[in-house]
């Protein structure tokens, strides 16, 4: 298993954008989901994030 980084993070978040197959990356300013997250997680590790925190930070970083 990969040591969590930036990458490990930034993978994880395009996976859950993209997961259902409604949304893409392309759809969410990604960087800024992935800095905020770590910013408040204070960890590389997203599988540690509560899924409706994840969601809610996701939403902030939705495209117009």
């Amino acid at each position: 298993m990969l040591p969590h980084s930036v990458e490990t993070a930034t993978a994880y978040v395009i996976a859950a954008l993209e997961d259902k197959g409604t949304a893409t990356r392309d759809d969410f300013d990604v960087s800024g989901i992935v800095s905020a997250t770590h910013q408040i997680a204070e960890t590389w590790d997203f599988h540690s994030v509560d899924r409706d925190r994840f969601w809610g930070i996701a939403a902030t970083f939705l495209k117009p």
